[in-house]
């Protein structure tokens, strides 16, 4: 099989593949292959190979789009890194990819920089002279190359997510996991011919780049906005006749108070990411929004149980029955099964499931069990087969869809000086579903305040993960058994943050 953009174009080469949002400007599916084609070749001569590890460090734009086919096209494993995080933390993911070549854009180039061992290029003009200089792809010779030829298991991508500890766990993705997610994900939603998709989430998360390589699949539309603006994108789902659009709870909030009404063209709104509330499906019956709430992984090339607006608005907070192909089991702490409607673990498995952690077969081998890959979250099924997610089994936390590890915060706001202990949770936020906070123990006679240790957190964690509220203590609250106490921590903060 040739790479789906290569497919794709010899079937419907007039239809129109890409818009951008700004400006109206179209790219056919035919002139999207030119431009792909012509990013490859030069990708090719930079060095580029099959079963290369290409990285990519930008933010939604079309150049991303261009790279995500293009490494296809060649045959590479595309690496998207999070532009929003801090240096420390991309240095380690850049670490873990074993990246060949490293493709930036102007805003990220000084960072691609200080990151990357191996060549850096940039979408755009460079601004780095002298011995360090970064390549510009726009100007380099062309190179022949033989378009790559693809199995469902070759390896087609590594994105990240974290481990308990907040270390990098590069998820490595096959092409077989994308097809089977993307097939699952059409008898789900539905697909047409006239469908469009409006890309407004990072292409790094697999919410943003599921949608580019999809709509190839299907031969169906891309409206990408470059930044989400909740107005911007309520707009262009009305001008461009939009049908469907992945969000997360916040982003779908915003748009709903930004507008009386969303574009009567959608279809659906696959909303993932974090648990939406009461209140927001019922902002969304009372509108007639079609929102399916989704429960899905990077582990799982997105999507694992999705339910239509009908079973979303009549059984409040499920998340539906699982997708075509993908088994779910619930088990309990021995890991046995058990029967609907109690609570344990949720354990998945089917052809969408990852590969494993790249070059981490320890990690692997931990995530699996009898009934495939254990997820961390804590659920149940009803008599029914919906799937109910009640939270996550390590207290991961999720504020705006990003997921954020006590643990990883822990440990950066242990290495200031003046700082003894610290613990780490979420706490409801209506903008974001949920904020990080923190209980700190200062050294004794430090001189703490809660703005000294956000500040210090700036060049440490990416914003998303920083505390947002900070209390003090001279203790943690612990068990008898020694562990941290959480929900007294919890309602700590609460007082703090309500104070």
């Amino acid at each position: 099989m040739h790479d789906w953009l290569a497919e794709r174009v010899r079937t419907s080469p007039e239809a129109t593949a890409l818009v951008e949002a700004e400006d109206g400007a179209e790219w056919s599916y035919a002139e999207l292959d030119s431009a792909v084609e012509e990013t490859a070749a030069r990708l090719a001569a930079l060095g580029l190979e099959p079963g290369d590890h290409l990285g990519v460090l930008m933010e939604t734009r079309v150049a991303f789009v261009r790279l995500v086919h293009a490494a296809m096209r060649l045959g590479a494993v595309l690496v998207p890194l999070n532009a929003r995080l801090a240096r420390p933390e991309l240095a380690r993911q850049a670490e873990t990819a074993d990246l060949n070549l490293l493709v930036c854009e102007r805003e990220t180039e000084s960072e691609a920089v200080a990151i990357s061992e191996v060549p850096v290029a940039s979408v755009d003009a460079p601004q780095r002279e002298g011995e360090d200089a970064v390549a510009a792809l726009r100007q380099r010779d062309s190179a022949g190359f033989d378009p790559a030829s693809w199995s469902r298991a070759d390896p087609q991508a590594m994105l990240f997510t974290s481990g308990t500890t907040g270390d990098p766990k590069a998820v490595s993705l096959s092409m077989g996991n994308f097809l089977a997610s993307a097939t699952a994900s059409a008898f789900r939603l539905g697909v047409t011919p006239d469908d469009s998709w409006l890309l407004c989430l990072s292409m790094y998360h697999m919410g943003g780049l599921s949608v580019v390589l999809r709509s190839a699949l299907y031969g169906t539309t891309v409206v990408l906005q470059e930044g989400f603006d909740a107005e911007d994108a309520a707009d262009a789902m009305a001008e461009f006749g939009v049908t469907g659009v992945s969000l997360v709870p916040t982003m779908l909030r915003r748009m709903l108070d930004a507008r009386d009404s969303l574009a009567n063209s959608l279809r659906f709104v696959l909303l993932g990411g974090a648990p939406a509330s009461e209140e927001l499906l019922s902002r969304c019956e009372a509108r007639g929004v079609p929102v399916h709430p989704t429960f899905g992984m990077t582990e799982t090339a997105s999507q694992i149980a999705t339910a239509r607006p009908r079973e979303a608005f009549e059984h409040r907070g499920t998340v539906g029955r699982p997708m075509l192909w993908t088994d779910l089991t619930v088990v309990g702490e021995d890991c046995n099964p058990l029967p609907a409607g109690e609570t344990g673990e949720l354990v998945v498995s089917g052809p969408t499931v990852m590969r494993g952690y790249y070059g981490d077969p320890a990690a692997t081998a931990e995530a699996f069990g009898e009934y495939g890959f254990h997820t961390g979250d804590v659920g149940y099924r009803d008599d029914a087969g919906r799937v109910w997610v009640l939270n996550r089994r390590e207290d991961r936390i999720i504020t705006g869809g990003e997921n954020v590890h006590p643990g990883e915060v822990v440990e950066a706001l242990r290495e200031h000086p003046d700082v003894r202990d610290a613990a780490v949770v979420g706490l409801d936020d209506d903008e974001w579903g949920e904020r990080v906070a923190a209980l700190v123990v200062p050294e004794d006679g430090a001189d703490l305040t809660g703005e000294t240790v956000e500040d210090f957190c700036d060049d440490r964690l990416a914003g998303y993960k920083r505390p947002r509220t900070v209390a003090f203590a001279h203790e943690l609250p612990r068990t008898a058994s020694g562990t941290v106490e959480r929900e007294a921590v919890r309602e700590r903060l609460r007082r703090e943050r309500d104070a």
